[in-house]
């Protein structure tokens, strides 16, 4: 039997791992997990909104009542829309400012608390094509006043 010294007995360097490409993987991966990592705080944010302590209201003239039901529907001055789209309420305030055409008309916005954001988008939207500038937003008092 022929033994055969290995390699590593003849007095050359032990075998070394490369770290340099290792870290450089390790960089990259470091970096594509930052980049696509979510922040999931941001849905845990918990936003209380302020309550008004503005002053009695005050007498406008030319109002317009635009009142917004938790189910969306939409009433003008009391009156009931037929329709909840943008278009229908568009007309609708189209016809009431040119009741008061000549003097300032503003849009009185009364959005029921568990309206959606989409339904008093709506509103705005009509009021800007309807060529009404000043929208205010009605608003109830705190119990503490």
């Amino acid at each position: 039997m022929n033994f055969r010294k290995s390699s590593f007995d003849r007095g050359s360097p032990d075998p070394e791992i490369n770290l340099i490409p290792f870290i450089d993987v390790l960089l990259v991966v470091l970096i594509f997990l930052m980049l696509t990592t979510t922040y999931s705080r941001y849905s845990e944010l918990q936003v209380l909104l302020p309550v008004a302590q503005a002053d009695a209201q005050q007498q406008r003239p030319h109002e317009l009542v635009v009142a917004v039901a938790a189910d969306g529907r939409y009433a003008l001055d009391r009156q009931p829309l037929a329709g909840q789209d943008s278009e229908a309420l568009t007309q609708a305030l189209v016809q009431a400012a040119r009741q008061h055409s000549g003097q300032e008309t503003v849009l009185v916005i009364s959005a029921d608390e568990a309206a959606s954001h989409q339904a008093v988008i709506r509103v705005m939207d009509a009021a800007r094509r309807s060529g009404l500038e000043r929208i205010v937003f009605a608003t109830r008092q705190s119990q503490g006043n």
